[in-house]
């Protein structure tokens, strides 16, 4: 197995496509021809998780936060982030990282988070918007189910939780052929008609080449006809956040004791209660402030996330409870969904938990 049949099946889950501009997702170290003998997941890349992985045989290390995030100009061990990708050179151990990519996809950490306090009915908190094309084929009619077919293996026809979702009309097809033409159907200088079908599929714009690829092998026509539009709808799978419903209402300092327990947490910074059940709850890992007011039109009663600053806290205005539970805790379990999901598709090699607690925050109780 080698190291981008991982990566490759890690990028098809949260695509890289669906990072933000700043970030740094993706292979940063390492050779992906070589051969994997073990992976480590870890929340962030330090030089002990580096030893650990040599230590247990893991030449690929998936991280959630990218090591480098704005660039090295010089690798000579003068801070940490250098020493790390020295050693992990030295060492032959690659690293990747799934950091926002991994944020903005439905099933990605967010919904780890929901999934870890029990949350039902869990959606995007807030939708991204022109990340859809449009395809629009014709083809012969006893060719629709075949170019179908290729087009759903290509990644088109998804919709929410729907698959395979398309529109076709029948019509009628004239053309043609000129001299130079090989056609399918017909012959050159005579003008033809064909009973066709006109195909619609939605799918996600980064998957436009092998869209398009898909059709011209699966369809006979010499010069196939088709259309692609650019599509302003929102992506209801990739976006910020998720938000959901707790089974039972819980009062607030219920809820409060039920968040320290199943995050593990230490602390929680919190804005005033409001002496209301909490029911709807909006979360984001990581610094989600960003999706204060998202979360406030989602009708949520608690938004939890991390990285709030003092004053950031008045924005609340008693709308909702922000919970601050700490950037290392809100995305800790991010390591536990990257495992389940490798683990899911490889089973050639060991896929290890990092046992190293990376974070860099220590409270004195």
């Amino acid at each position: 197995m080698k190291i981008h049949a991982i990566t490759s099946c890690l990028e098809a889950w949260a695509p890289l496509a669906y990072q933000e501009s700043y970030d740094n997702a993706g292979l940063i170290v390492g050779d992906a021809a070589a051969e994997v003998t073990g992976v480590l997941v870890t929340l962030d890349v330090t030089e002990a998780v580096v030893d650990e992985a040599i230590r247990k045989n893991c030449n690929l290390i998936v991280a959630h936060h990218p090591i480098v995030f704005r660039g090295l100009k010089k690798l000579n061990g003068r801070n940490y982030v250098e020493r790390v990708v020295i050693k992990a050179i030295k060492n032959d151990v690659a690293i990747y990282a799934a950091h926002t990519n991994l944020d903005n996809i439905a099933g990605g950490v967010s919904f780890k988070i929901a999934e870890k306090l029990g949350l039902t009915n869990v959606r995007v908190l807030t939708p991204k918007a022109q990340l859809l094309s449009k395809l629009a084929i014709f083809v012969p009619d006893n060719e629709t189910q075949k170019v179908l077919d290729a087009l759903y293996e290509a990644g088109a026809g998804q919709i929410g939780a729907y698959e395979h979702c398309s529109f076709r009309v029948g019509g009628t097809g004239t053309f043609k052929p000129l001299e130079g033409a090989s056609p399918t159907v017909g012959e050159v200088g005579r003008d033809e008609e064909v009973k066709e079908q006109r195909i619609e599929v939605v799918f996600p714009t980064y998957l436009e080449k092998p869209m398009v690829s898909a059709l011209k092998k699966a369809h006979s026509y010499e010069v196939p006809a088709y259309d692609l539009y650019a599509l302003t709808n929102e992506n209801q799978e990739v976006g910020s956040g998720a938000v959901g419903e707790l089974p039972d209402a819980l009062s607030e300092a219920d809820f409060l004791a039920y968040l320290k327990n199943r995050m593990n947490l230490s602390v929680i910074r919190h804005t005033v209660l409001r002496g209301q059940p909490v029911r709807r709850v909006a979360v984001c890992g990581g610094a989600g402030g960003f999706l204060l007011n998202d979360s406030i039109r989602a009708g949520a009663d608690v938004f939890i996330t991390a990285d709030y600053k003092y004053h950031e806290f008045f924005d609340a205005d008693n709308r909702v409870i922000i919970t601050d539970i700490g950037h290392y805790e809100s995305e800790v379990f991010t390591k536990e969904l990257i495992q389940q999901y490798l683990l899911k598709k490889f089973d050639t090699f060991a896929v290890i938990l990092s046992e190293i607690d990376t974070n860099p925050v220590l409270y004195y109780l």
